[in-house]
Protein backbone atom coordinates (compact mmCIF):
# COMPACT_ATOMS: atom_id res chain seq x y z
CA UNK A 1 0.00 0.00 0.00
CA UNK A 2 1.38 3.41 -0.94
CA UNK A 3 0.97 6.24 1.45
CA UNK A 4 -0.15 9.68 0.39
CA UNK A 5 3.39 11.06 0.73
CA UNK A 6 4.75 8.37 -1.59
CA UNK A 7 2.12 9.06 -4.18
CA UNK A 8 2.91 12.76 -4.11
CA UNK A 9 6.60 12.03 -4.63
CA UNK A 10 5.89 9.82 -7.65
CA UNK A 11 3.68 12.49 -9.13
CA UNK A 12 6.37 15.21 -8.74
CA UNK A 13 9.07 13.06 -10.42
CA UNK A 14 6.75 12.32 -13.31
CA UNK A 15 6.05 16.00 -13.88
CA UNK A 16 9.84 16.85 -13.73
CA UNK A 17 10.70 14.22 -16.36
CA UNK A 18 8.06 15.56 -18.74
CA UNK A 19 9.35 19.09 -18.32
CA UNK A 20 12.94 17.96 -19.03
CA UNK A 21 11.84 16.12 -22.18
CA UNK A 22 9.96 19.20 -23.34
CA UNK A 23 13.04 21.41 -22.77
CA UNK A 24 15.27 18.99 -24.65
CA UNK A 25 12.93 18.77 -27.53
CA UNK A 26 12.69 22.61 -27.93
CA UNK A 27 16.46 23.19 -28.26
CA UNK A 28 17.80 24.17 -31.75
CA UNK A 29 20.90 25.71 -33.44
CA UNK A 30 21.17 27.97 -36.52
CA UNK A 31 24.47 29.10 -38.26
CA UNK A 32 25.21 31.68 -41.00
CA UNK A 33 25.09 30.53 -44.59
CA UNK A 34 28.35 29.12 -45.89
CA UNK A 35 29.89 30.81 -48.96
CA UNK A 36 32.35 29.11 -51.26
CA UNK A 37 34.41 30.35 -54.21
CA UNK A 38 36.84 28.89 -56.71
CA UNK A 39 40.10 30.59 -57.87
CA UNK A 40 42.68 29.51 -60.38
CA UNK A 41 46.38 30.61 -60.67
CA UNK A 42 48.48 30.05 -63.72
CA UNK A 43 52.27 30.68 -63.88
CA UNK A 44 54.79 30.30 -66.66
CA UNK A 45 58.30 29.00 -65.99
CA UNK A 46 60.95 29.14 -68.66
CA UNK A 47 64.67 28.36 -68.64
CA UNK A 48 67.24 29.04 -71.32
CA UNK A 49 70.71 27.52 -71.17
CA UNK A 50 73.39 27.79 -73.79
CA UNK A 51 76.50 25.67 -73.83
CA UNK A 52 79.29 25.69 -76.34
CA UNK A 53 81.76 22.86 -76.49
CA UNK A 54 84.51 21.89 -78.83
CA UNK A 55 83.90 19.46 -81.60
CA UNK A 56 84.06 15.94 -80.16
CA UNK A 57 87.01 13.93 -81.30
CA UNK A 58 86.75 10.41 -82.52
CA UNK A 59 87.80 7.81 -79.98
CA UNK A 60 91.51 7.07 -80.02
CA UNK A 61 92.56 10.45 -81.51
CA UNK A 62 92.98 12.45 -78.24
CA UNK A 63 96.78 12.18 -78.45
CA UNK A 64 96.73 14.08 -81.74
CA UNK A 65 95.76 17.24 -79.82
CA UNK A 66 98.88 16.99 -77.70
CA UNK A 67 101.45 16.03 -80.27
CA UNK A 68 101.96 17.77 -83.58
CA UNK A 69 104.72 17.20 -86.08
CA UNK A 70 106.39 14.77 -83.75
CA UNK A 71 106.82 17.28 -80.83
CA UNK A 72 106.85 15.79 -77.30
CA UNK A 73 103.82 16.16 -75.12
CA UNK A 74 104.07 19.32 -72.87
CA UNK A 75 104.28 18.66 -69.13
CA UNK A 76 101.13 18.83 -67.02
CA UNK A 77 100.14 21.43 -64.42
CA UNK A 78 101.25 19.24 -61.52
CA UNK A 79 104.76 18.91 -62.86
CA UNK A 80 104.95 22.68 -63.52
CA UNK A 81 103.91 23.63 -59.96
CA UNK A 82 106.45 21.23 -58.49
CA UNK A 83 109.17 22.76 -60.58
CA UNK A 84 108.48 26.45 -59.72
CA UNK A 85 107.22 26.23 -56.14
CA UNK A 86 110.63 26.91 -54.54
CA UNK A 87 111.16 30.04 -56.65
CA UNK A 88 107.63 31.32 -55.98
CA UNK A 89 108.05 30.82 -52.22
CA UNK A 90 111.32 32.79 -52.25
CA UNK A 91 109.72 35.72 -54.13
CA UNK A 92 106.70 35.76 -51.82
CA UNK A 93 109.06 35.93 -48.86
CA UNK A 94 110.83 38.94 -50.39
CA UNK A 95 107.53 40.71 -51.04
CA UNK A 96 106.41 40.16 -47.45
CA UNK A 97 109.50 42.02 -46.19
CA UNK A 98 109.41 44.83 -48.77
CA UNK A 99 108.28 48.38 -47.90
CA UNK A 100 108.07 49.59 -51.49
CA UNK A 101 104.30 50.13 -51.34
CA UNK A 102 104.01 51.53 -47.80
CA UNK A 103 101.44 54.30 -47.75
CA UNK A 104 100.27 53.58 -51.29
CA UNK A 105 96.51 53.34 -51.78
CA UNK A 106 95.09 51.78 -54.89
CA UNK A 107 92.48 53.75 -56.81
CA UNK A 108 90.36 51.40 -58.88
CA UNK A 109 88.54 54.21 -60.63
CA UNK A 110 89.37 55.14 -64.18
CA UNK A 111 92.06 57.80 -64.34
CA UNK A 112 91.25 60.77 -66.52
CA UNK A 113 94.14 62.44 -68.30
CA UNK A 114 92.14 65.64 -68.76
CA UNK A 115 92.15 68.80 -66.67
CA UNK A 116 88.64 70.22 -66.53
CA UNK A 117 87.39 73.67 -65.50
CA UNK A 118 84.78 73.50 -62.74
CA UNK A 119 84.18 77.22 -62.13
CA UNK A 120 85.08 80.51 -63.78
CA UNK A 121 84.48 83.19 -61.13
CA UNK A 122 84.16 86.90 -61.95
CA UNK A 123 83.37 90.18 -60.24
CA UNK A 124 81.80 92.44 -62.89
CA UNK A 125 82.78 95.71 -61.17
CA UNK A 126 86.43 94.67 -61.12
CA UNK A 127 86.33 93.68 -64.77
CA UNK A 128 84.76 97.00 -65.74
CA UNK A 129 87.82 98.72 -64.23
CA UNK A 130 90.16 96.26 -66.00
CA UNK A 131 91.56 95.11 -62.65
CA UNK A 132 93.78 92.05 -62.46
CA UNK A 133 93.61 89.16 -60.01
CA UNK A 134 96.73 89.67 -57.89
CA UNK A 135 96.34 86.88 -55.32
CA UNK A 136 94.14 83.87 -54.43
CA UNK A 137 93.95 81.85 -51.22
CA UNK A 138 91.84 78.91 -50.00
CA UNK A 139 90.23 78.94 -46.56
CA UNK A 140 91.42 76.44 -43.95
CA UNK A 141 88.31 74.31 -44.61
CA UNK A 142 89.02 74.20 -48.35
CA UNK A 143 85.52 75.38 -49.24
CA UNK A 144 86.00 79.15 -49.73
CA UNK A 145 88.26 80.83 -52.28
CA UNK A 146 89.39 84.42 -51.56
CA UNK A 147 90.41 86.64 -54.47
CA UNK A 148 92.27 89.98 -54.43
CA UNK A 149 92.07 92.58 -57.21
CA UNK A 150 94.73 95.09 -58.20
CA UNK A 151 97.18 95.55 -61.06
CA UNK A 152 100.41 93.91 -62.17
CA UNK A 153 101.28 96.42 -64.89
CA UNK A 154 102.98 99.80 -64.68
CA UNK A 155 101.06 103.00 -64.09
CA UNK A 156 99.76 105.38 -61.47
CA UNK A 157 96.89 103.42 -59.98
CA UNK A 158 97.61 103.87 -56.27
CA UNK A 159 94.35 105.75 -55.66
CA UNK A 160 92.11 103.34 -57.56
CA UNK A 161 89.59 101.49 -55.42
CA UNK A 162 89.66 97.72 -55.43
CA UNK A 163 88.02 94.60 -53.98
CA UNK A 164 88.45 91.34 -52.11
CA UNK A 165 85.83 88.72 -53.08
CA UNK A 166 84.99 85.31 -51.67
CA UNK A 167 83.00 82.37 -53.07
CA UNK A 168 81.90 79.30 -51.09
CA UNK A 169 82.16 76.46 -53.60
CA UNK A 170 80.59 73.89 -51.27
CA UNK A 171 77.24 75.64 -51.38
CA UNK A 172 74.70 74.60 -53.94
CA UNK A 173 74.06 76.93 -56.84
CA UNK A 174 77.35 78.83 -56.98
CA UNK A 175 76.89 82.07 -58.92
CA UNK A 176 80.10 82.66 -60.89
CA UNK A 177 79.37 86.36 -61.48
CA UNK A 178 78.09 87.10 -57.99
CA UNK A 179 80.49 86.70 -55.08
CA UNK A 180 79.18 85.63 -51.69
CA UNK A 181 81.05 88.55 -50.11
CA UNK A 182 82.55 91.67 -51.67
CA UNK A 183 84.88 93.83 -49.56
CA UNK A 184 85.48 97.35 -50.91
CA UNK A 185 89.07 98.52 -50.42
CA UNK A 186 90.29 102.08 -50.86
CA UNK A 187 93.37 101.02 -52.86
CA UNK A 188 94.70 98.07 -54.84
CA UNK A 189 95.08 94.78 -52.96
CA UNK A 190 98.41 93.14 -53.66
CA UNK A 191 98.20 89.98 -51.50
CA UNK A 192 95.75 87.88 -49.46
CA UNK A 193 96.21 84.90 -47.16
CA UNK A 194 93.52 82.95 -45.31
CA UNK A 195 94.02 82.09 -41.64
CA UNK A 196 95.29 78.50 -41.08
CA UNK A 197 92.71 77.74 -38.35
CA UNK A 198 89.92 80.32 -38.50
CA UNK A 199 88.04 80.23 -41.82
CA UNK A 200 86.52 83.70 -41.40
CA UNK A 201 89.84 85.61 -41.15
CA UNK A 202 91.77 86.89 -44.18
CA UNK A 203 95.01 88.90 -44.05
CA UNK A 204 95.74 91.30 -46.88
CA UNK A 205 98.48 93.60 -48.11
CA UNK A 206 97.76 96.86 -49.94
CA UNK A 207 99.57 98.95 -52.49
CA UNK A 208 99.64 101.80 -49.97
CA UNK A 209 101.78 99.75 -47.57
CA UNK A 210 98.98 98.94 -45.16
CA UNK A 211 98.27 95.49 -43.74
CA UNK A 212 94.65 94.55 -42.98
CA UNK A 213 92.85 91.61 -41.37
CA UNK A 214 89.23 91.10 -42.45
CA UNK A 215 86.57 89.07 -40.63
CA UNK A 216 84.12 87.78 -43.24
CA UNK A 217 81.46 87.17 -40.57
CA UNK A 218 81.08 90.94 -40.20
CA UNK A 219 79.48 91.75 -43.54
CA UNK A 220 78.80 95.42 -42.77
CA UNK A 221 82.32 96.34 -41.59
CA UNK A 222 84.63 93.35 -42.08
CA UNK A 223 87.85 95.17 -41.02
CA UNK A 224 89.00 93.41 -37.84
CA UNK A 225 92.39 95.14 -37.54
CA UNK A 226 94.74 97.24 -39.66
CA UNK A 227 98.08 98.99 -39.41
CA UNK A 228 97.03 102.36 -40.73
CA UNK A 229 99.74 104.84 -41.67
CA UNK A 230 101.74 104.71 -38.44
CA UNK A 231 105.50 104.97 -37.97
CA UNK A 232 105.67 101.16 -37.80
CA UNK A 233 103.86 100.52 -41.08
CA UNK A 234 105.35 99.94 -44.51
CA UNK A 235 106.03 102.85 -46.83
CA UNK A 236 106.02 100.78 -50.01
CA UNK A 237 103.59 98.27 -51.60
CA UNK A 238 103.18 95.05 -49.63
CA UNK A 239 104.01 92.15 -51.94
CA UNK A 240 103.15 89.25 -49.65
CA UNK A 241 101.50 88.40 -46.33
CA UNK A 242 101.53 85.17 -44.34
CA UNK A 243 100.20 83.88 -41.01
CA UNK A 244 102.99 82.93 -38.60
CA UNK A 245 102.53 80.90 -35.37
CA UNK A 246 103.62 82.85 -32.30
CA UNK A 247 105.26 81.54 -29.15
CA UNK A 248 101.93 81.27 -27.35
CA UNK A 249 100.22 78.11 -28.57
CA UNK A 250 97.30 78.66 -30.91
CA UNK A 251 98.06 82.31 -31.65
CA UNK A 252 99.14 83.61 -35.04
CA UNK A 253 100.70 86.82 -36.22
CA UNK A 254 100.79 88.37 -39.68
CA UNK A 255 104.11 88.57 -41.52
CA UNK A 256 104.33 91.17 -44.29
CA UNK A 257 107.06 92.02 -46.81
CA UNK A 258 107.38 95.12 -48.95
CA UNK A 259 109.57 96.52 -51.71
CA UNK A 260 111.05 98.96 -49.20
CA UNK A 261 113.23 96.20 -47.80
CA UNK A 262 111.36 95.50 -44.58
CA UNK A 263 109.73 92.37 -43.24
CA UNK A 264 107.38 93.09 -40.31
CA UNK A 265 105.62 90.74 -37.89
CA UNK A 266 102.29 91.94 -36.48
CA UNK A 267 99.99 90.77 -33.71
CA UNK A 268 96.23 91.23 -33.96
CA UNK A 269 94.56 93.43 -31.35
CA UNK A 270 90.88 92.96 -32.18
CA UNK A 271 89.72 95.08 -29.22
CA UNK A 272 91.44 98.17 -30.60
CA UNK A 273 90.99 97.11 -34.25
CA UNK A 274 94.65 97.46 -35.06
CA UNK A 275 97.79 95.48 -35.79
CA UNK A 276 100.65 95.96 -33.37
CA UNK A 277 104.30 95.64 -34.46
CA UNK A 278 105.86 92.59 -32.81
CA UNK A 279 109.21 92.34 -34.68
CA UNK A 280 110.89 94.16 -37.55
CA UNK A 281 113.58 93.07 -40.01
CA UNK A 282 115.46 95.02 -42.66
CA UNK A 283 117.62 93.77 -45.52
CA UNK A 284 120.56 96.02 -46.30
CA UNK A 285 122.96 95.16 -49.10
CA UNK A 286 126.10 95.42 -46.97
CA UNK A 287 124.66 92.90 -44.52
CA UNK A 288 123.79 90.29 -47.14
CA UNK A 289 126.03 87.22 -46.63
CA UNK A 290 127.77 86.04 -49.77
CA UNK A 291 130.31 83.48 -50.90
CA UNK A 292 132.51 82.99 -53.94
CA UNK A 293 129.72 81.06 -55.67
CA UNK A 294 127.09 83.79 -55.39
CA UNK A 295 128.88 86.38 -57.48
CA UNK A 296 127.31 89.19 -55.44
CA UNK A 297 129.05 92.39 -54.45
CA UNK A 298 127.54 94.91 -52.07
CA UNK A 299 126.94 98.29 -53.61
CA UNK A 300 126.37 101.15 -51.20
CA UNK A 301 123.95 100.96 -48.28
CA UNK A 302 120.69 100.69 -50.19
CA UNK A 303 118.07 98.28 -48.91
CA UNK A 304 117.01 95.09 -50.66
CA UNK A 305 113.43 95.39 -51.91
CA UNK A 306 111.56 92.23 -50.94
CA UNK A 307 109.21 90.85 -53.62
CA UNK A 308 108.72 87.24 -52.43
CA UNK A 309 108.39 85.54 -49.07
CA UNK A 310 108.15 81.90 -47.92
CA UNK A 311 107.92 80.17 -44.55
CA UNK A 312 109.56 76.83 -43.80
CA UNK A 313 106.98 74.24 -42.67
CA UNK A 314 109.82 72.32 -40.99
CA UNK A 315 111.71 75.01 -39.07
CA UNK A 316 109.69 77.80 -37.38
CA UNK A 317 112.80 79.97 -37.21
CA UNK A 318 113.49 79.98 -40.97
CA UNK A 319 111.95 82.10 -43.69
CA UNK A 320 113.08 82.86 -47.25
CA UNK A 321 112.94 86.14 -49.16
CA UNK A 322 113.43 87.06 -52.80
CA UNK A 323 114.26 90.56 -53.98
CA UNK A 324 113.56 92.77 -56.96
CA UNK A 325 117.31 92.68 -57.69
CA UNK A 326 117.37 88.87 -57.99
CA UNK A 327 118.74 88.08 -54.52
CA UNK A 328 117.51 84.94 -52.76
CA UNK A 329 118.17 84.82 -49.01
CA UNK A 330 117.62 82.48 -46.10
CA UNK A 331 116.68 84.39 -42.96
CA UNK A 332 116.21 83.75 -39.25
CA UNK A 333 113.46 85.13 -37.00
CA UNK A 334 115.75 84.83 -33.98
CA UNK A 335 118.54 86.99 -35.43
CA UNK A 336 119.75 89.64 -32.98
CA UNK A 337 122.02 91.51 -35.43
CA UNK A 338 121.15 95.16 -35.59
CA UNK A 339 120.13 96.24 -39.07
CA UNK A 340 122.25 98.80 -40.92
CA UNK A 341 119.19 100.85 -41.80
CA UNK A 342 117.43 103.81 -40.17
CA UNK A 343 114.73 102.81 -37.71
CA UNK A 344 112.58 105.86 -38.55
CA UNK A 345 110.67 105.87 -35.27
CA UNK A 346 109.89 102.15 -35.12
CA UNK A 347 108.50 100.92 -31.80
CA UNK A 348 110.52 97.69 -32.04
CA UNK A 349 114.24 97.07 -32.77
CA UNK A 350 115.17 96.69 -36.43
CA UNK A 351 117.21 93.54 -37.01
CA UNK A 352 119.13 92.04 -39.94
CA UNK A 353 117.75 88.51 -40.52
CA UNK A 354 119.78 87.22 -43.52
CA UNK A 355 122.06 84.26 -42.71
CA UNK A 356 122.72 82.70 -46.13
CA UNK A 357 122.67 83.86 -49.74
CA UNK A 358 121.89 81.70 -52.76
CA UNK A 359 123.12 82.35 -56.26
CA UNK A 360 121.39 85.52 -57.53
CA UNK A 361 118.93 85.37 -60.38
CA UNK A 362 118.98 87.53 -63.46
CA UNK A 363 115.80 89.37 -62.54
CA UNK A 364 113.23 89.96 -59.77
CA UNK A 365 112.09 86.93 -57.81
CA UNK A 366 108.30 86.73 -57.92
CA UNK A 367 107.60 83.59 -55.90
CA UNK A 368 109.17 81.11 -53.47
CA UNK A 369 107.61 77.98 -51.99
CA UNK A 370 109.09 75.42 -49.58
CA UNK A 371 108.53 71.72 -50.17
CA UNK A 372 105.99 70.13 -47.78
CA UNK A 373 107.78 66.78 -48.25
CA UNK A 374 111.47 67.63 -47.67
CA UNK A 375 112.90 70.03 -45.11
CA UNK A 376 115.76 71.27 -47.30
CA UNK A 377 114.05 71.82 -50.66
CA UNK A 378 112.30 74.87 -52.09
CA UNK A 379 111.47 76.20 -55.54
CA UNK A 380 111.62 79.77 -56.85
CA UNK A 381 110.45 81.55 -60.00
CA UNK A 382 110.72 85.05 -61.44
CA UNK A 383 111.00 87.27 -64.47
CA UNK A 384 113.56 85.02 -66.20
CA UNK A 385 110.85 82.39 -66.81
CA UNK A 386 112.87 79.64 -65.10
CA UNK A 387 111.87 77.57 -62.06
CA UNK A 388 114.89 76.76 -59.87
CA UNK A 389 114.90 73.85 -57.43
CA UNK A 390 117.13 74.70 -54.46
CA UNK A 391 118.53 73.04 -51.38
CA UNK A 392 118.95 75.08 -48.21
CA UNK A 393 122.41 73.54 -47.85
CA UNK A 394 124.07 74.98 -50.98
CA UNK A 395 124.14 78.21 -52.94
CA UNK A 396 123.59 76.94 -56.50
CA UNK A 397 120.29 75.39 -57.57
CA UNK A 398 120.00 71.64 -57.91
CA UNK A 399 117.84 71.86 -61.01
CA UNK A 400 116.54 74.54 -63.38
CA UNK A 401 113.48 74.15 -65.60
CA UNK A 402 112.42 76.54 -68.36
CA UNK A 403 108.73 77.18 -67.71
CA UNK A 404 107.99 80.18 -69.94
CA UNK A 405 109.47 82.62 -72.43
CA UNK A 406 107.81 85.33 -70.35
CA UNK A 407 107.51 85.97 -66.62
CA UNK A 408 106.77 83.27 -64.06
CA UNK A 409 104.46 84.89 -61.51
CA UNK A 410 103.91 82.15 -58.95
CA UNK A 411 105.16 78.66 -58.18
CA UNK A 412 103.72 76.17 -55.70
CA UNK A 413 104.33 72.56 -54.71
CA UNK A 414 101.54 70.03 -54.91
CA UNK A 415 100.17 69.20 -51.43
CA UNK A 416 100.02 65.46 -52.26
CA UNK A 417 102.71 64.76 -54.90
CA UNK A 418 106.31 65.21 -53.65
CA UNK A 419 107.69 65.59 -57.20
CA UNK A 420 105.00 67.88 -58.66
CA UNK A 421 104.81 71.68 -58.71
CA UNK A 422 102.83 74.19 -60.76
CA UNK A 423 103.87 77.55 -62.23
CA UNK A 424 101.64 80.44 -63.37
CA UNK A 425 103.22 82.19 -66.37
CA UNK A 426 102.92 85.52 -68.13
CA UNK A 427 102.09 83.70 -71.37
CA UNK A 428 98.71 82.74 -69.93
CA UNK A 429 99.38 79.08 -69.21
CA UNK A 430 99.89 77.09 -66.03
CA UNK A 431 102.66 74.53 -66.36
CA UNK A 432 102.55 71.47 -64.09
CA UNK A 433 105.87 69.63 -63.82
CA UNK A 434 106.58 66.11 -62.57
CA UNK A 435 110.23 65.63 -61.60
CA UNK A 436 109.73 61.87 -61.65
CA UNK A 437 109.51 61.84 -65.44
CA UNK A 438 112.52 61.38 -67.65
CA UNK A 439 111.79 64.57 -69.54
CA UNK A 440 111.67 68.00 -67.92
CA UNK A 441 108.78 69.01 -70.16
CA UNK A 442 105.50 69.89 -68.47
CA UNK A 443 103.41 66.88 -67.49
CA UNK A 444 100.25 68.97 -68.02
CA UNK A 445 99.45 72.44 -69.32
CA UNK A 446 96.40 74.52 -68.45
CA UNK A 447 95.61 77.11 -71.10
CA UNK A 448 92.64 79.42 -70.86
CA UNK A 449 92.03 82.81 -72.40
CA UNK A 450 95.04 82.98 -74.73
CA UNK A 451 98.62 84.21 -74.33
CA UNK A 452 97.58 87.85 -73.89
CA UNK A 453 95.96 87.07 -70.52
CA UNK A 454 98.70 86.30 -68.02
CA UNK A 455 98.15 83.72 -65.28
CA UNK A 456 99.07 85.95 -62.36
CA UNK A 457 98.59 83.63 -59.36
CA UNK A 458 97.57 80.11 -58.34
CA UNK A 459 96.80 78.06 -55.23
CA UNK A 460 96.36 74.33 -54.57
CA UNK A 461 93.52 73.33 -52.27
CA UNK A 462 95.05 71.63 -49.22
CA UNK A 463 91.84 69.77 -48.32
CA UNK A 464 90.88 68.82 -51.86
CA UNK A 465 94.13 68.44 -53.84
CA UNK A 466 92.19 67.88 -57.06
CA UNK A 467 91.30 71.59 -57.09
CA UNK A 468 93.68 74.25 -58.39
CA UNK A 469 92.63 77.93 -58.44
CA UNK A 470 94.22 80.18 -61.09
CA UNK A 471 93.84 83.98 -61.21
CA UNK A 472 94.30 85.89 -64.46
CA UNK A 473 94.89 89.37 -65.80
CA UNK A 474 91.34 89.55 -67.18
CA UNK A 475 89.88 89.50 -63.65
CA UNK A 476 88.73 85.87 -63.65
CA UNK A 477 89.51 83.07 -61.22
CA UNK A 478 89.19 79.59 -62.70
CA UNK A 479 88.97 76.52 -60.48
CA UNK A 480 90.38 73.47 -62.25
CA UNK A 481 89.97 69.80 -61.41
CA UNK A 482 93.18 67.82 -61.82
CA UNK A 483 93.39 64.20 -62.86
CA UNK A 484 94.39 61.44 -60.48
CA UNK A 485 97.77 61.15 -62.23
CA UNK A 486 98.60 64.65 -60.95
CA UNK A 487 97.31 64.21 -57.41
CA UNK A 488 97.98 60.62 -56.31
CA UNK A 489 101.44 59.78 -55.03
CA UNK A 490 103.21 57.01 -56.87
CA UNK A 491 105.37 54.33 -55.19
CA UNK A 492 108.90 55.39 -54.17
CA UNK A 493 108.16 59.03 -55.00
CA UNK A 494 109.47 60.24 -51.65
CA UNK A 495 112.70 58.30 -52.14
CA UNK A 496 113.11 59.90 -55.56
CA UNK A 497 112.77 63.33 -53.96
CA UNK A 498 115.36 62.37 -51.36
CA UNK A 499 117.71 61.34 -54.16
CA UNK A 500 117.29 64.73 -55.84
CA UNK A 501 117.91 66.53 -52.53
CA UNK A 502 121.16 64.65 -52.00
CA UNK A 503 122.60 65.71 -55.36
CA UNK A 504 125.48 68.15 -55.38
CA UNK A 505 124.92 71.20 -57.56
CA UNK A 506 127.30 71.59 -60.45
Amino acid sequence: MFTDEALDSVHIQSVWRKSQQSAQESRSCQTAALHSAEAEVQTVCSTSIWTQTSQPQPPGTEHLLQADHGEPEPPGLHAFLLRVQDQVIRELGKNAKSHAFDGFQVNWENHSHLVSCLHCLQHPSAQEKDLHVTSVSWSCTGSVIACAYGRIDEGDWSTERSYVCTWNLDRGGVKPKQADLVIDVHTAVTAVCCHPNQPALIAGGLYSGEVVVWDTRQTQDPVLAQTGMSADSHREPVYQVAWVPLQRKGEFGVLSACSGGRVLLWTVDSDQSRLIAHAAYALARQQVPHSSSTGFKARGSSVVGVTALALSPWDPDTFLVGSEGGLLLRCSFSSQTQAAAPAQGLSVPLRAPAVFSFRPRSGPVHSIHCSPFHRNLFVSAGTDGVAHLHSLLQASPLLSVRVSDSYAFQVQWSPTRPLVFAVATGQGSVQIFDLGRRSLKAAATIEHGGPALAATCLAFNQHNPELLAVGRADGTVCVWQLSADLTEQSPRESSQLEHIANQVAE
